[in-house]
């Protein structure tokens, strides 16, 4: 991967990023996904962010070779600290935990007043980001789910809007833990990603019933329990399809 050739993971991150926006990149790392903007001529102004010396080094060095830097400016901060409002009217974060990103659009709120769009891609737990948009009334506009590298991966994109309206077709619990567009259409990565999960469950459950009873080990066994069964519902009989 380089600033000509994206992953398949952070390039349909960039098909989503509106032509002639300003993008804010937030844990950009080598600043890939920004360059790669700017040299196809979609983008009129990025921002690499960067919270760690390394990587904010390592993106500096990238841009600067790239003879990029007075169309991207490479920032150290936490999270959205690197940006002023105004500065960017589309944000990407793309490559940490799900709870981490929703973290990182709570802490930063006030920078969000000019900002159009949210693109997204956690690792894990995207729930918690369908949560923050759904409390912050932002409107889930597009969901995609893909496999590389033996890893599944989900991009979440995000407008100012009506926040319940992605939900209106399906149950709002299942929506928001496995994504509404992505329930519809059942894909089979989604199929896989959900069946490897509903499997984890189960072990942790059993990991559970050897435990010594608590309340606490009841509580948590009751929770793994509603995950299975939620996921259960979701799958309904089309798990052989991804097999």
């Amino acid at each position: 991967m380089n600033t000509d050739k994206l992953s398949v993971r952070l390039e349909t991150v960039a098909k989503y990023v509106p032509k002639n926006s300003r993008v804010a990149d937030i844990g950009s790392d080598h600043a890939y996904l920004p360059s790669y903007l700017v040299k196809n001529g979609q983008i009129t102004f990025g921002i690499a962010g960067e919270v760690a010396k390394g990587p904010f080094q390592s993106a500096e060095k990238n841009v600067m070779a790239e003879g990029l830097s007075e169309m991207i400016s490479v920032r150290m901060g936490d999270g959205l600290e690197v940006i002023q409002p105004g500065d960017a009217d589309c944000i990407t974060i793309a490559g940490m935990g799900g709870s981490l990103i929703a973290s990182i659009l709570e802490s930063g709120k006030d920078k969000l007043a000019e900002v159009n769009r949210l693109i997204l891609q956690p690792n894990i737990n995207a729930s918690a980001i369908r949560n923050w948009l759904v409390e912050n009334n932002w409107e889930l506009i597009a969901e995609e789910i893909i496999e590389e590298d033996s890893k599944i991966y989900e991009i979440l994109v995000a407008e100012r809007g009506e926040p319940l309206k992605p939900y209106r077709e399906v149950s709002l619990e299942n929506g928001l833990l496995v994504g509404p567009f992505l329930l519809q259409r059942k894909e089979k990565a989604f199929l896989k990603k959900w069946s490897l999960e509903k499997n984890n469950w189960k072990r942790i459950y059993e990991q559970l019933e050897g435990a010594a009873p608590t309340a606490e080990t009841e509580e948590k066994k009751q929770e793994v329990l509603k995950k299975i069964a939620l996921v259960e519902g979701v799958l309904d009989h089309e798990e052989s399809e991804w097999s």
